[in-house]
């Protein structure tokens, strides 16, 4: 009887041991956050925010995605320091910038990626070492957290709804041959553009000549619509689809030197400023501006959700699949720009000013636009 006193002390000597143990696991979960991205990670401490951009040839990047995201984060996370590498359009140095990102402890990553499915390798590295990933722009593949862009079949259709217009405006759609000066093949969102601008032309325009470009490249794209002029004659071409202003300057280039005395409509994308005046001087006919600033700071907050183990609340968000997995997106409202609502459009947001756009060779073409 005495050792079963003994044994039945013993028992309730390791209970109380194991009750204390869980306690102090407990404990220990409530205090660290349970499902932080990162134990020890807040905005009050701060923490290294990796951002990596695609590439400088479209002037956006540098001149507003990177400033944007970088005054949000230090809106959102003062004392957190922001890692920037742009790709320069290479998908290999992207994943070389993003493993020294990862090696220098960042705790989330931005990634606008080169090329959305060797990107895969990017994110499955941050994820092997716990840093979330936020797509921005462009969606990738892999375990991606988050991502935030604009509708890119709908950014198609506003191109094509804005060409159809203007040649059903003229006469005939089909009267003549209209070029189309697709995106890059390695971009996810130049598959999207093309797509939703062939399910607005397809059948109701004669699509003389298509091109997919490289890097994006405008002397790519100026090429291209060198072949297309000799290919299909110069009198033929009545409507040209660039999809960004990037190409439409090379395509606007190759039909000037070229001899066209009237420059075909021709679409864009971006709002860059070099399109707007080109827009007002009527060699462009639109582009597509994308309100880059809210783009960029849901991006930011997405970021510091992610690290901090926060869902993100801010817009409304549906799903994406990237093949995958389903992500949640916040997915923005492409905006035509054409001559008439300019004003309405990149002056009013401060994108630009009209200081910015009617410089002296522009002065006259402004008057006329009613941009002041």
């Amino acid at each position: 009887m005495r050792v079963t006193i003994r044994q039945g002390l013993a028992a309730l000597g390791v209970a109380a041991l194991l009750i204390g143990s869980a306690a102090a696991c407990a404990s220990e979960d409530e205090s660290t956050g349970g499902d932080s991205g990162d134990a020890g990670v807040s905005v009050d401490d701060g923490f290294k925010v990796g951002l990596l951009l695609p590439e400088s040839k479209t002037t956006r990047y540098e001149t507003f995605d990177r400033p944007y995201i970088e005054a949000k984060l230090k809106e959102l996370c003062a004392k957190c320091e922001v890692l920037y590498q742009n790709a320069d359009q290479d998908s290999a140095k992207q994943v070389s910038q993003a493993e020294s990102l990862l090696t220098q402890g960042v705790k989330v990553l931005i990634l606008d990626a080169v090329d959305g499915k060797a990107a895969e390798g990017i994110v499955n590295n941050a994820k092997s070492r716990d840093v979330p990933v936020v797509a921005y722009d462009r969606l990738a593949s892999g375990p991606v957290d988050y991502y935030v862009s604009f509708d890119n079949q709908e950014v198609g259709k506003v191109q094509g709804q804005a060409l159809l217009d203007a040649l059903s405006a003229g006469g005939d759609p089909k009267r003549g041959q209209i070029v189309m000066i697709n995106g890059s093949p390695t971009d996810p969102n130049a598959a999207d553009f093309k797509a939703g601008a062939h399910s607005v032309l397809d059948g109701k325009v004669n699509i003389g000549k298509e091109y997919d470009t490289p890097d994006w490249s405008p002397d790519k794209a100026q090429q291209e619509m060198e072949q297309a002029i000799t290919a299909l004659g110069r009198d033929k071409i009545i409507g040209v689809y660039a999809a960004n202003d990037g190409t439409a300057g090379g395509a606007i280039a190759a039909m000037k030197g070229n001899g066209f005395t009237t420059i075909p409509f021709t679409t864009g994308q971006d709002a860059e400023l070099a399109a707007i005046q080109r827009i007002i001087s009527g060699q462009q006919g639109m582009t597509v501006y994308k309100a880059i600033k809210p783009e960029a700071e849901i991006a930011a907050e997405m970021a510091i959700a992610a690290a901090t183990g926060e869902q993100y609340t801010g817009q409304q968000t549906v799903t994406k699949n990237n093949g995958t997995k389903d992500v949640t997106s916040v997915l923005l409202k492409p905006v035509a720009v054409t001559k008439e609502n300019i004003m309405e459009t990149v002056v009013k947001d401060g994108f630009y000013t009209a200081a910015q756009i009617c410089t002296p060779e522009y002065q006259k073409a402004c008057a006329a636009a009613g941009i002041s």
